[in-house]
């Protein structure tokens, strides 16, 4: 079991070890391999260059959560980078139904979904140069979030690494290229965080560099305007999630001195949901020990909303 005291550095991905994941089949281009023998070419573009997307989702009740929204962004953010995916979302949603049942999964699942441009002719860039089709894999594994995350919060470091400009690199694409998050998690690790709180260009809040981040002050929920942040599924549920149930919520410019005063703070995500942060810069955010009360209201609420999708 993955455990954590006080001190010890954490993520919001961090699960409970499951022994059955080092027996999992792995779905390669039709193929379900056992996870030793599941291998793509090292010509492959997305490991030569980065060059794909991927999709993150998570198995309740032998269903897949919010799965039109997820092949929304996947098939946007493909067409975009004019990556064919060489299926419809009944294909896609075939072969995640395959993966899963191949082990006997149907709850407690996360999967993740990835298309590249496939293999390359030469160890080059140029995309023509990818003349194969695409790659399509799916990894799945028994993964429930550490308990201890709740109940001890997510630490944060604001880093110099920032979310770019739409023209640079867009933050709405899932892209394989995860570099400048990497930085970012770095750069938080050698500031003794758990995870980075990455600025936009201007020097607003706006996300971590794995999920989006949400503050709640005097009872309203405050998040980015959405103009640099990742295009999540799960923060677009929450923010809906608020105005039916009559919870103020903003999308808006707002600062660290914004953040540091927050009553409560939370990160979004399809593994994690909502996962309360606790300290930024060393600050502790607001008087709660783990998840506040509005945050511990929109998990449940989430909860319920997961419950009605999967039924």
């Amino acid at each position: 079991m993955n455990q954590a005291n006080e001190n010890s550095t954490l993520s919001t991905h961090d699960v409970e070890d499951d022994e059955r994941n080092r027996d999992i089949k792995i779905y390669i281009n039709g193929d379900l391999l056992h996870r030793e023998e599941a291998k793509v070419s090292v010509y492959d573009a997305g490991f030569m260059l980065g060059d794909g997307m991927w999709e993150g989702m998570r198995l309740y009740n032998g269903k897949w959560a919010f799965f039109d929204a997820h092949m929304d962004r996947l098939f946007g953010s493909c067409k975009s980078v004019g990556i064919d995916i060489g299926m419809d979302r009944a294909g896609i949603l075939d072969a995640l139904t395959q993966t899963a049942e191949a082990n006997g999964m149907v709850d407690d699942a996360h999967g993740r979904l990835m298309v590249t441009r496939g293999l390359k002719a030469k160890p080059f860039q140029h995309p023509h140069l990818s003349r194969t089709g695409p790659t399509i894999v799916i990894i799945v594994e028994h993964s429930r979030p550490a308990e201890n995350l709740q109940k001890r919060g997510i630490h944060l470091a604001t880093v110099p690494q920032v979310r770019g400009l739409p023209m640079s690199q867009d933050a709405k694409h899932n892209s394989h290229s995860k570099l400048n998050c990497i930085i970012a998690c770095l750069q938080a690790e050698q500031a003794g965080a758990d995870e980075g709180l990455m600025l936009d260009p201007h020097g607003f809040v706006n996300t971590t560099n794995a999920c989006n981040f949400f503050i709640v002050r005097n009872g309203e929920v405050w998040t980015s305007t959405g103009d640099y942040c990742m295009n999540g599924v799960t923060r677009r549920n929450v923010i809906n999630l608020c105005k039916e149930s009559d919870i103020p919520v903003f999308e808006k410019n707002f600062s660290l001195v914004d953040t540091y005063t927050a009553d409560e703070a939370f990160l979004t995500g399809t593994f994690g949901a909502q996962t309360p942060v606790t300290i930024i810069d060393g600050k502790k955010i607001g008087d709660n020990e783990g998840t506040g009360p509005v945050t511990t209201k929109i998990r449940n609420l989430y909860k319920e909303l997961v419950r009605r999708e999967t039924a």
